[in-house]
């Protein structure tokens, strides 16, 4: 965009938070990693990418680092860094199958986080080591025989403010109003940062580069389908709890966090619009009947405009969904069987 920071580390400096680093431009890519191979998708995806902010920047080098490793039952754990922009670095963790090599790879899945309002928490809880235990989903892929990438979102965890001035809530407040501020949005931020993800996935020679999926509850389900359309490595894409739409939220007044809102998106559509970009490729839905941050009618609309897209697509198994009844906002023993048996159909064999 013009006027606004090319970079992390110059978005920081404008801001105060960071002084005597030197920024660095970046080339706007002109592909941005869509599948534009479908022109019946080309003007609503040109609206959405607009809307949240523009074209990504050229990538940096990924300059991959790990700081230390653990043995646990089934799976090693690697703490791991790597550059999402000039003068950002993402902390992740990393887990990898006992009998996973380069000479014996296995497919991959991204784990995105919740939030919950618990900033403290990131990629640790879905990793397996604090947190609640039905979110111990990276460690429970990982003794499957995935090999599995638990990244820090913005503003959780290990990614909070440098200065220690802002804390939790107010942070991520701070950030998602600053890059709104420079005409972006922080889901343009949480998107660059989860292709990323997938670039280090694909560094990795334990990862076999074919078969990568993601996998996210509640926030993370609203990044799962917001990536989805900007990242065609992403085989196979599953969302837990969190469908969302405009008319669902403005009917019931919810506040959400703050990736659902794209900035201008309700003049041209709706969360379920952006979900159905990531067709032909593999989404699956688990909805909780009683989940207040879901509602349901809305979401059921939402379904259907994915539907049908699939169906254009000419891939309508494709795309599944799974609405448990009397059940709130949770991953529940019949999601998490939905959950795993969409992975193996998809990025198995």
């Amino acid at each position: 965009m013009s006027g606004g920071p090319s970079n992390r580390r110059e978005f920081l400096k404008q801001g105060g938070l960071l002084t005597g680093a030197t920024a660095m431009s970046l080339t706007p890519s002109s592909t941005d990693g869509a599948d534009t191979s479908h022109a019946s998708d080309e003007t609503f995806r040109d609206k959405l990418l607009r809307c949240l902010g523009g074209p990504w920047p050229t990538p940096c080098a990924l300059e991959p680092t790990i700081t230390k490793s653990e043995t646990r039952d089934g799976y090693r754990l690697e703490w791991v860094e790597y550059s999402v922009e000039e003068g950002d670095r993402v902390p992740a963790i990393l887990l990898v199958p006992d009998g996973v090599s380069a000479t014996s790879p296995a497919p991959a899945v991204a784990v995105w986080h919740q939030h919950a309002g618990q900033w403290h928490l990131g990629k640790s809880e879905p990793a397996g080591l604090t947190g609640n235990p039905m979110h111990h989903t990276g460690a429970a892929l990982a003794k499957l025989g995935y090999v599995v990438l638990c990244p820090d979102a913005l503003c959780f965890e290990d990614r909070q403010d440098i200065t220690g001035k802002l804390k939790a809530g107010n942070f991520e407040r701070f950030e998602f109003l600053r890059y709104v501020q420079f005409g972006k949005s922080m889901a343009w931020k949480n998107i660059l940062d989860m292709r990323r993800a997938v670039d280090y996935l694909v560094s990795r020679p334990e990862v076999r580069a074919e078969r990568i999926g993601c996998y996210g509850h509640s926030m993370g389900s609203t990044h799962t389908w917001l990536v989805g359309p900007w990242e065609p490595r992403l085989k196979c894409l599953i969302g837990n709890c969190c469908l969302p739409t405009y008319a669902g939220i403005h009917r019931t007044k919810i506040l959400h966090c703050f990736p659902n809102f794209i900035p201008g998106l309700s003049q041209y559509g709706d969360t379920p619009d952006v979900a159905a970009l990531i067709a032909p490729r593999a989404l699956h839905l688990n909805i909780g009947e009683n989940d207040g941050g879901t509602p349901l009618p809305e979401a059921k609309q939402g379904i259907e405009t994915i539907t049908k897209a699939y169906a254009v697509a000419g891939v309508p198994e494709n795309f599944t969904w799974f609405i448990e009844p009397d059940t709130g906002h949770v991953l529940s023993d019949a999601m998490w069987q939905k959950t795993r048996e969409t992975f193996a159909r998809h990025l198995q064999g």
